[in-house]
């Protein structure tokens, strides 16, 4: 029997051993004290045809909200349906299925979306062909950051402009893996995430921070004094100090129970974080151990598997609301995944929440009041 065989045998023996113990224990994540299970209310609208409404944002005149989907369309609500808004490649003879990860460097992946409220331009995030841009009218959407430092983006993520100096934050979260090898991101202990700044008159891009455990989600602060960027892996959300005092200094604004993605501003100036799931105490170990998490990529597992081992069997949606000190205000939950689950996204307008996910077909809307 060969080296990779008996590795292969020891390790499926050691994880069955792993998996005997209070299977329970492991997988279910500890609960959030104050929280209010109350997501499964939420309002559930499906999106025919397309899968992953990841991100959610609104046109200068309170229209939309947009969503990007994994066959590589931007999607506009009309109120009573969905339209075709823009597309972020060219190449859409083969884009036909509404979920197919290995077409996804072709089809693109739109994820942050932000619009610019003086110009009504639509800046996106493409995990695969990077910071992009598409006009009011919508359409084909031009390229604006592929490479930093002579490097390829590999798996742009999230954004957000400030649109008083002119400049946008944008995320890379890995020089190593793309969007599809999320798990393997995780897993291996990957650190190669960046936060960047991209600078529309002169086009320039400048590394704010490097070496983030899955760079995820970016949102500025109501008074641009900093910026906040999420890193998936650690499960906390870093500020980055822009402006007064503080600038340049970097600390922990929040450290959280799971698996932080994107976050969003809310006209208070405070954050909603969407958690794609809690960590388990074995997602923690697996993660916290490099060696771990790279022996589990070495065993002949698919991504379903995989995924479970980070998420639990009862995985369901988390949305917490910080305050501008990254105090816990609120947290929402829908505790039995019932209606939510694998969120990404919580966008505050009017009263409601409009959420998103990454692996789902719908968004969910829930009231406020």
């Amino acid at each position: 029997m060969n080296s990779k065989l008996i590795f292969t045998a020891t390790s499926l023996a050691v994880l069955s051993i792993i998996l005997a113990f209070n299977t329970t224990h492991l997988f279910t994540p500890p609960s959030i004290p104050g929280s209010h299970d109350q997501l499964h209310a939420a309002e559930i609208i499906h999106l025919t045809g397309a899968v992953g409404p990841e991100s959610l944002t609104f046109d200068p005149n309170g229209e939309g909200p947009y969503t990007g989907v994994a066959d590589g369309r931007i999607l506009k609500w009309q109120g009573d349906g969905w339209v075709d808004f823009a597309v972020t490649s060219s190449q859409r003879k083969e884009c036909v299925s509404p979920f197919a990860p290995k077409m996804e460097h072709i089809c693109g992946r739109p994820l942050g979306l932000r619009f610019d409220q003086k110009t009504g331009d639509l800046y996106i995030a493409d995990a695969y062909f990077g910071l992009q841009v598409v006009g009011p009218n919508g359409g084909l959407a031009t390229q604006l950051v592929t490479e930093v430092e002579d490097q390829p983006l590999r798996f742009t993520n999230d954004l957000d402009i400030d649109e008083h100096e002119d400049v946008i934050y944008f995320t890379d979260t890995s020089s190593s893996f793309h969007r599809r090898q999320f798990t393997t991101s995780l897993l291996s202990g990957d650190k190669t995430g960046k936060l960047m700044r991209y600078e529309k008159s002169s086009k320039e891009v400048t590394i704010l921070l490097r070496g983030l455990a899955f760079a995820n989600g970016v949102a500025l602060s109501k008074d641009l004094s900093f910026v906040l960027v999420a890193e998936t892996a650690t499960c906390r959300i870093i500020r980055l100090w822009l402006h007064g005092p503080n600038a340049g200094k970097i600390d922990i604004f929040a450290v959280l129970p799971g698996f932080p993605d994107n976050v969003r501003r809310n006209s208070k100036g405070e954050f909603w974080v969407a958690l794609h799931a809690k960590r388990s105490f074995l997602a923690k170990w697996a993660i916290s151990n490099s060696w771990v998490g790279k022996t589990l990529l070495k065993l002949p597992l698919s991504f379903k598997p995989l995924h479970y081992l980070l998420v639990g069997g009862q995985a369901h949606a988390t949305a917490i609301k910080l305050s501008e000190e990254g105090e816990v205000l609120k947290v929402l939950e829908d505790c039995e995944g019932k209606n939510l689950r694998f969120i990404s996204e919580v966008e505050e307008k009017n009263g409601k929440l409009w959420i998103g996910s990454v692996m789902m077909p719908f968004i969910g809307i829930y009231n406020l009041q």
